[in-house]
């Protein structure tokens, strides 16, 4: 995952709410302001009907509806609204639709030098195989996950869709224009220049409306990690871990890398609905590292804030496994174990100044979406296979660990502190212009040049680059790959489509996985690499399972040749 301007999850709500007595139960206010759009979730068990009904009692106006979680949008009067509808014990919260959270580049690449059941099975016909591409010799991941041998076996099945959760995937890229499906894309955002206190979000919009087109990314880590997932095996470029399946753009995170909860809702159960078969989330929940039902540093309307996130993003979470989708989870860059984490000074981020010292209790705390349920979480290595000095770790969450570059890895050798350490993938043109590493004539500047930034062209003139990232971020997706292959290697046509059980893929990506021992001594230190003693980190379990590890490094190759005996449980 990335912390400057590029990677987090989700919307912000300084929330009113949970169940109460009913709408009787307290004198209604008056209500006053200027017209305000609100979230609106409500109470479990339910009807979406009877929440709508309760905002239209509460003087508001119903603007969309997620019934498939119970999260709805609605306008009314900036004041009193809040406390009328929350009063309903059809209402579980409610808050003023702002943001929550944010995706930051710097986070997501934690650089700090520069993060269902099938019927009918059909036979099948061997896939044909895939070869590599110009620059896949500087793809270390690619070896690490062997996805250079699976593919011989198995490069993808189209039919396979893997959802990329994110800012957007540049659908032009010529390593990503070969798999993108533009017509399954969605975009759930919309461009929000400058917040409430005037401070810079997305900035200008860039298309009218202030909406981007689906297959648009105006930050770059979508598209990054899109590549790492799936970039064509096409003669051009670099290619992914899984070549042959299929990208679907589910556009939740703003230009900045700000999240809504709405619009990262309507992602997650858009991809249950629309039969995307994985998808990738290199997310937290903002504004709150942590959400906590009950932390005493917390004003009760920020606990209620935080509860409502926990519970949104719960449901919508289940929601998308029941029909069928696989979902793998960045572990997360703060370098803790999240067993038992530590004070968090960072919460909440947004808006600006809003931050206070908290105590985590871990019984009480979760952070989203990777502690929900039914993900897959995914820790972070480097090229020596050493844990990556940001990857969060520890056996409570941790199910599998992968290749997301770690460019201090090698202290005492000429690798310390070389991009080759992480991982490149698609870079957009029109962020590189933006960021100063590619100049209006498409050549690599100088700047771009010191970070790695790279050009491919081909014969027929289509251009392409390429940048180097670090984070958990850049692990999800070489696991979301290896999910993917093994949906396109076990998966059954039914009268619904094409796919696997998600808790079958996660018993063949976690019992194929390439178990990796704690290191000896079990506490590792990264003084030596410049680190404060914050980054000290212990590693406890066994070979088999590990806090740096969990069941080992994902296998592309192993998955797709001995997974079957996984696959049936």
């Amino acid at each position: 995952m990335k912390r400057s301007r590029l990677l987090v999850a989700a919307l912000a709500l300084p929330l009113i709410g949970g169940v109460v007595a009913g709408p009787s139960a307290m004198a209604q206010p008056q209500l006053s302001g200027e017209t305000t759009e609100f979230t609106v979730l409500a109470t479990a068990g339910q009807s979406v009907a009877a929440a709508e009904q309760a905002i239209r009692n509460a003087g508001g106006t119903v603007l969309h509806s997620n019934s498939a979680v119970g999260l709805i949008t609605a306008s009314a009067p900036a004041n009193g609204f809040t406390e009328r509808v929350s009063a309903d014990r059809a209402i579980y919260g409610a808050a003023k639709a702002t943001s929550i959270g944010r995706a930051p580049k710097d986070r997501a690449t934690a650089k700090p030098d520069a993060v269902t059941k099938e019927r009918g099975a059909v036979k099948k016909k061997a896939p044909a195989a895939a070869g590599t591409d110009p620059l896949d010799g500087q793809l270390w991941g690619l070896k690490s996950t062997r996805s250079d041998l699976a593919r011989t076996v198995q490069p993808g099945d189209k039919r396979v869709k893997v959802g990329v959760i994110d800012t957007g995937i540049d659908g032009s890229h010529p390593d990503i224009a070969p798999n993108f499906d533009a017509a399954d894309s969605r975009n759930f955002t919309r461009d929000i220049p400058a917040d409430e206190t005037g401070a810079v979000v997305d900035g200008p919009c860039e298309y009218r409306g202030c909406v981007d087109p689906a297959d648009h990314d105006d930050n770059g880590h979508g598209t990054h990690v899109a590549g790492t997932i799936a970039a064509a095996a096409n003669g051009f470029g670099v290619s992914g871990v899984a070549p042959g399946v299929t990208l679907v753009n589910l556009r939740a995170g703003q230009d900045s890398g700000f999240f809504f909860l709405q619009p990262t809702v309507d992602a997650l159960t858009y991809a249950g609905d629309a039969g995307i078969d994985v998808v990738n989330m290199s997310f937290y929940v903002d504004p709150w590292l942590y959400n906590c039902a009950n932390n005493p540093a917390d004003t009760q309307a920020e606990r209620l804030e935080q509860r409502t996130i926990t519970e949104a993003v719960t449901r919508a979470l289940n929601y998308a496994y029941r029909k069928g989708v696989t979902e793998v989870a960045a572990l997360g860059n703060e370098h803790t174990d999240l067993g038992s984490p530590q004070p968090d000074a960072t919460s909440p981020d947004y808006p600006a100044g809003s931050t206070h010292d908290r105590t985590i209790d871990n019984a009480g705390c979760l952070s989203m979406p990777v502690e929900g349920p039914h993900t897959i979480g995914v820790g972070s290595f480097g090229p020596s296979g050493a844990k990556a000095d940001y990857s969060n770790y520890g056996t409570e969450q941790i199910s599998v660990s992968a290749p997301g570059g770690y460019f201090r890895d090698g202290f005492g050798t000429d690798w310390y502190r070389t991009n080759e350490n992480e991982i490149l993938s698609a870079y957009p043109k029109n962020v590189g212009i933006a960021e100063g590493n590619i100049d209006a004539a498409g050549n690599v500047t100088p700047d771009g040049v010191a970070i790695g930034v790279q050009k491919a062209t081909a014969p027929d003139g289509r251009v392409g680059y390429y940048q180097f990232l670090q984070g958990t971020s850049m692990a999800t997706p070489h696991a979301t790959g290896v999910a993917a292959l093994i949906v396109s290697q076990y998966g059954k046509a039914s009268r619904g489509g094409f796919g696997l059980n998600p808790d079958a893929v996660q018993r063949v990506i976690e019992g194929t996985a390439a178990p990796i021992a704690c290191p000896v001594p079990r506490t590792v230190d990264y003084l030596d690499e410049g680190r404060d003693a914050s980054f000290t980190a212990t590693c406890a379990g066994t070979p088999e399972f590990n806090g740096f590890y969990g069941n080992g490094a994902v296998d592309a190759y192993a998955a797709v040749t001995h997974g079957a005996p996984y696959v049936r449980g």
